[in-house]
């Protein structure tokens, strides 16, 4: 075998001549090479997706800022394990385009994810999501992978996005009731009221409120939104807790967290259910924002996809039933506690409830406009929700 692989082109880095007498050119194979000085470059590129959960406490959310360091991003740690692990070259690390990266939703600063889907092209050695993960912290894993088509793009192939936004049960309390904060329980007939007005949500609506900087005309204000309700509470800490789950096509820029801060102004009375009406409509309403703490993209939707190459013999489903308990883990490891452990630190929905008197739900338009003007320097520093629009 090695007389074979002397004749075959070793030979101790001479080169072997050519039929005319020149060197020959090096083949790819041939040892002393490129391609043997570092063997991951043989591994072709593939385009893969990987399934993320991650903790956004401490980053400003999942979109990497290139040239700006001092505001730390999920994807900025991201791509430093893919580059560390093998899986892309480190000048695709600078430069994302080269290896067609895409993530499904930008979520925003301190916004978690439990199953958040980038795409992109990398390099598949051996045991690559042990080894992408050796490369990253603990509260960022990735859970899952799958190959997919080479033109897939996980933003535009996304039939649609699903939500959840965990808040303690007080939040509902009526505003007349003197309420302690680890005493409250959410009743039947308060959990029936949040879940009817949740529905009213439901099909397409002119969101123009429920966001900046669109207005009423604007086309792309219009929302199609397809599933939205309030889970059965749970106690956590002695605090009592439910989730809001919200499934749509995709969603702008505070929009979820004003729909969710619409409903509680209501249940606690401050807000007439007319308004819900009034705000599909030109009249410009003052829909208050719930806060951002709470706020978890729990899954994407790639149903069209997978009808049309999940089955192909040739590509997996973009599903993840297998990977469902990692997920449950990880939310139960790290989301919920550091949404738990931050509102009792910090109170955010406690001082949050405190500003709602402050609004005024009956307010003309051009009282509005004048609000907003003193309002907005401050208001558009907090950032989006998943905002998964490019706009």
């Amino acid at each position: 075998l090695r007389a074979a692989k002397r004749l075959s082109g070793g030979c101790g880095g001479l080169e072997r001549p050519g039929e005319n007498g020149h060197p020959a050119k090096r083949l790819k194979g041939d040892a002393g090479g490129e391609e043997a000085e570092d063997p991951s470059k043989k591994s072709p590129k593939r385009k893969i997706v990987l399934l993320m959960a991650y903790s956004g406490k401490g980053y400003h959310g999942m979109q990497r800022n290139v040239g700006s360091s001092q505001f730390k991003t999920i994807e900025d740690d991201l791509v430093s394990a893919l580059v560390q692990s093998g899986c892309i070259p480190e000048n695709h690390g600078e430069d994302m385009k080269k290896m067609s990266f895409q993530r499904c939703a930008r979520t925003d600063k301190g916004v978690s994810a439990a199953g958040q889907i980038v795409s992109l092209k990398v390099r598949l050695i051996d045991d690559i999501l042990e080894k992408i993960n050796n490369h990253l912290p603990s509260h960022i894993r990735i859970l899952g992978l799958k190959r997919v088509t080479g033109g897939f793009n996980s933003k535009n192939k996304c039939d649609a996005r699903t939500y959840a936004y965990m808040l303690p049960t007080f939040a509902f309390a009526h505003k007349d009731h003197d309420v302690q904060e680890e005493a409250y329980r959410l009743n039947k007939e308060t959990l029936e009221k949040v879940n009817k007005l949740l529905a009213c949500y439901k099909g397409t609506h002119n969101f123009h409120n429920f966001t900046s900087q669109k207005g009423p005309k604007d086309p792309s204000a219009k929302r199609y939104i397809m599933e939205m309700d309030c889970g059965e509470p749970f106690v956590r800490d002695n605090i009592e807790f439910a989730v809001i789950k919200v499934k749509g096509q995709s969603f702008m820029m505070h929009q979820i967290r004003k729909m969710i801060g619409l409903v509680i102004a209501i249940v606690k009375g401050y807000a007439p259910e007319s308004i819900l009406e009034r705000s599909w409509g030109e009249e410009k309403v003052d829909v208050p924002k719930a806060p951002g703490l709470g706020l978890v993209l729990e899954r994407v939707h790639f149903e069209k996809y997978n009808r049309r190459f999940g089955n192909d013999g040739l590509h997996e489903p973009l599903e993840w039933t297998e990977e469902e308990e990692k997920i449950a883990v990880f939310k139960e490891q790290y989301i919920y506690p550091t949404i738990i452990n931050t509102e009792r630190e910090e109170k955010s929905m406690m001082n949050w409830l405190n500003t709602l008197p402050i609004h005024d739900f009956n307010s003309s338009a051009a009282e509005m406009e004048a609000n907003n003007k003193n309002s907005k320097n401050c208001s558009d520093l907090e950032g989006s929700d998943g905002c998964d629009d490019s706009d």
